[in-house]
């Protein structure tokens, strides 16, 4: 599956008109749904991403019959995240913290919302409720500067819909732990939004992560998909020759790290993360 077009600059789209109509309900679109209440996203669902329960359950935080109950007891009023969070399946920051990691990578999929493609079933919400609402206007900002930060290695855009190879055995210092377990588990048969899926971690970040193996050299191209590269460049991921003589060599990725945590809001996410992985 291929990855959404990036909206064209304009008009506002079919998106920013429900949210200035302040509509609620769930729009279609052709590689997602986009849940809405009185104009606020209140919930996403990508084809491509996994879900929140594919997610929380990957981790062992909470099991297939958790699922399932809470599905059946979110009733009309559709209370299931409250539901896990009495059970105590998850505490209320988890779900909240969870629903909105799970939200941006389904939005980076199911957007932008091409009005041809749309339908819109007025009064619709989704089992799980209303967690932590967010604006139209910061999802698709949030969604752009992803979208920006994956552009950077479109060279390398031919690994997306492919089955992962690594290029070698093992994987050299200086990898993170997360590209580390990803090829660990690349079998030559699976693409990354498979990867993600059966890993239970964002669809987005693994994409972004098999990138950057496969600009460093770590991840084969497919047949026809390298790209091409000046006469005595050096490769991206590859220090310059005759660098680093008399130390072991370390890999780098070949860009900045995906979180600019001089944000305050950023750096917070990033610590909540951190305690999160640590713990599940």
């Amino acid at each position: 599956m291929g990855l959404p077009p990036s909206p064209p600059p304009g008009p506002a789209g079919l998106l920013d008109r429900c949210a200035a109509a302040r509509v609620t309900g769930a729009l279609r679109g052709p590689h997602g749904c986009v849940y809405l209440l009185d104009g606020a996203v209140t919930w996403v669902e990508g084809a491509a991403a996994p879900g929140i329960e594919v997610r929380l359950s990957a981790a062992g935080r909470v099991p297939p019959q958790g699922w399932r109950y809470a599905v059946e007891t979110a009733g009309p009023q559709r209370q299931g995240g409250r539901f896990l969070v009495s059970e105590g399946w998850l505490t209320q920051g988890e779900l909240e913290i969870c629903h909105l990691a799970a939200l941006l990578d389904a939005a980076f999929f199911a957007l932008p919302l091409p009005p041809e493609t749309t339908s819109f079933t007025p009064g619709t919400g989704h089992w799980l409720g209303v967690v932590r609402p967010i604006s139209a206007g910061d999802l698709q900002r949030a969604t752009a500067r992803r979208r920006a930060l994956l552009d950077r290695l479109r060279p390398w855009a031919a690994v997306d819909t492919q089955p992962v190879v690594p290029a070698g055995p093992g994987a050299p210092a200086g990898t993170t732990p997360r590209q580390r377990r990803l090829l660990a588990h690349a079998d030559g048969r699976h693409t990354p939004c498979e990867l993600a899926r059966a890993l239970g971690q964002s669809a987005f970040v693994t994409l972004l992560d098999i990138r950057r193996l496969a600009a460093a050299g770590l991840v084969r191209m497919p047949p026809g998909g390298l790209p091409r590269r000046r006469p005595g460049a050096t490769p991206a991921g590859h220090p310059p020759p005759g660098a680093g003589r008399g130390r072991t060599p370390t890999w780098q990725p070949p860009v900045p790290e995906l979180l600019d945590t001089r944000d305050p809001d950023v750096a917070l996410l990033v610590r909540l993360r951190t305690a999160l992985e640590e713990n599940l």
